[in-house]
C-alpha cells in the first residue's frame, strides 16, 4: 500500500519507504513511468536484502499520485521530488535517476547539493523536451503544438500515445541543465546502453563533458536498450551503488 504526502502546492504524492542504514537510496523514475516499474522494484528488493534505507515515489500525474499527466511539467515533477526528499529522508541521499529521472535528479543536485551523497543515472535524458521532442518536431508539428497546445505522438512502451503539451516544452526551457554551470560535488556514475533508441550515447557523452565533477564515470553497456532492465543491467545498477565510495559498500 502506498502512503501519501501532500506538497505545499496541494499535489498528493504517492510513495513507499523502507527504513535502513544510510545514505538512503532514492529512485526517480522516467517520463510516464511509475514506482512499480522493474528498476524501482529491483532496487527495493536489493534495499530490503542490504538493509539500506530506500524511497520510491510517483510524480504528480503518474501512478497513484494525484493530477493529470497531460497537465504536468518538468518543474512540477522536480518540485515533487524535492518535496518527498526533504520531508521523508534525513541527511544526504544517493539519487538513482532513470531517463527523465536523470534530469530531475540533476535539478535536485543543483538545488540541494548538501542533500546528495552520490548520483547514479540510467539512460539519463537531461533537457529532453528541448533537444529530443522540440528538436525532432517538423514545422507542422511545431505549429500544431503552439496553436492547439498539445501534440500526440506514438509510444513504443504503451498503447496510448504520448501527449506532448506546449506547457511541457516551455516549462522545460526554464529547467535546462546543459546550458549553464552544473557542479556535481559528489560521486557520479552514468550508465548507458549502446542500443538505446530514445537516449543516444552522444547525450551521455555530452553530460560527461559538461558536468563539473571530480569523480564522474560513464559506463556503456553494449546492446542494452532504453529499458535497461535485463538481469545483467539491473545487477549493474545495484553493484554501482555498492561500489560508490561512501563507506557503505
Amino acid at each position: 500500500m502506498s502512503e501519501f504526502l501532500t506538497t505545499r502546492d496541494g499535489r498528493r504524492i504517492a510513495y513507499h519507504t523502507l527504513a535502513g542504514r544510510g545514505p538512503g537510496v532514492v529512485f526517480l523514475g522516467g517520463f510516464k513511468s511509475d514506482m512499480t516499474g522493474t528498476k524501482a522494484m529491483h532496487l527495493q528488493n536489493w534495499a530490503e536484502r542490504s538493509g539500506r534505507a530506500f524511497l520510491r515515489f510517483d510524480y504528480s500525474g503518474h501512478g497513484d499520485s494525484s493530477g493529470s499527466f497531460e497537465e504536468g511539467c518538468i518543474g512540477e515533477w522536480a518540485d515533487d521530488a524535492r518535496a518527498v526528499i526533504e520531508a521523508l529522508t534525513d541527511g544526504p541521499q544517493l539519487l538513482v535517476g532513470s531517463s527523465m529521472g536523470g534530469w530531475i535528479s540533476l535539478l535536485i543536485a543543483r538545488a540541494l547539493p548538501q542533500r546528495v551523497a552520490g548520483l547514479i543515472t540510467v539512460a539519463a535524458a537531461p533537457d529532453f523536451t528541448e533537444r529530443g521532442f522540440w528538436a525532432g518536431f517538423d514545422d507542422t508539428q511545431r505549429a500544431t503544438l503552439m496553436a492547439q497546445g498539445r501534440l500526440e505522438l506514438p509510444s513504443d512502451y504503451d498503447d496510448q500515445p504520448y501527449v506532448i503539451t506546449r506547457r511541457l516544452i516551455e516549462d522545460g526551457r526554464d529547467h535546462l541543465v546543459l546550458n549553464g554551470p552544473l557542479r556535481l560535488p559528489f560521486p557520479v556514475r552514468l550508465l548507458q546502453g549502446t542500443a538505446d533508441d530514445d537516449v543516444p550515447v552522444s547525450w551521455a557523452m555530452q553530460l560527461l563533458d559538461h558536468a563539473d565533477a571530480d569523480d564522474l564515470r560513464l559506463t556503456l553497456v553494449k546492446g542494452a536498450d532504453h529499458r535497461f532492465s535485463t538481469p545483467e543491467c539491473l545487477d549493474l545498477i545495484t553493484r554501482t551503488i555498492e561500489d560508490l565510495p561512501d563507506g557503505t559498500g
